[in-house]
């Protein structure tokens, strides 16, 4: 080979590892910044959610059953149940275990019906994850205006625990602001059952008045 041959062969095996090196790099990054897939279920379904309680163009009655049949999809609410009764499960019976299950799925639907509906017209932002155990993800998400108008505040953040049951991603808890809605709910209904010689029947009468309180705007414990 001669050498201007020999030049021109060196130069473009040159160019030619350099964008392969580029691209590698242009696909690495792109992959860091791709939403993972926890990441992009809380960004869909979430947003959904947010989507159904600002449609406004629809009586209530029907907007509540959407989101109703939205969160339950969404959740796995009879998990979160057991989880927020706590001690008291193991020695309940098992029909007092189903009222409570029930009577928690129109109280969490309300809850997280009357918090969602703090941030009406806002939208979700998902800004990254994080996995403890295998399958196990937390995603951080903020509430932002799609308009820009931030109020001089921050938005707030929502972090929600997603985790995957078998190839089916599933929310088992929400944290509004630090505040993780389970995890209070159960330390609230455990203080309650104590006060109240660990009855779950009064427990269930208690899930229903603050049900109710929820749906009439008054909210509380």
């Amino acid at each position: 080979m001669n050498p201007i041959a020999l030049f021109s062969f060196i130069r473009l095996r040159a160019i030619l590892t350099a964008f392969v090196v580029a691209a590698a790099a242009f696909y690495a990054v792109g992959t860091a910044q791709a939403a993972s897939p926890a990441e992009a279920y809380v960004q869909q379904n979430v947003q959904r959610g947010l989507t159904i309680l600002n449609n406004h163009a629809i009586p209530d009655a029907q907007r509540r059953s959407q989101f109703r049949e939205f969160l339950t999809s969404l959740t796995d609410i009879r998990r979160i149940a057991l989880f927020t009764l706590g001690a008291a499960r193991r020695t309940a019976a098992p029909a007092d275990v189903e009222s409570f299950v029930n009577a928690f799925r129109d109280y969490a639907v309300a809850v997280y019906e009357s918090r969602l509906n703090q941030y009406s017209g806002q939208s979700l932002k998902v800004t990254g994850s994080t996995e403890g155990r295998p399958g196990d993800y937390v995603v951080t998400t903020v509430m932002v205006d799609p308009n820009g108008k931030a109020n001089g505040q921050d938005p707030i953040e929502v972090d929600f625990r997603v985790e995957d049951d078998n190839g089916k991603f599933v929310v088992i808890d929400a944290s509004i602001v630090g505040v993780w809605l389970a995890i209070e709910e159960r330390d609230q209904f455990t203080a309650f059952l104590q006060q109240n010689n660990n009855n779950i029947g009064s427990l269930v009468s208690h899930l229903q008045q603050l049900t109710a309180q929820l749906r009439s705007g008054q909210g509380g414990h």
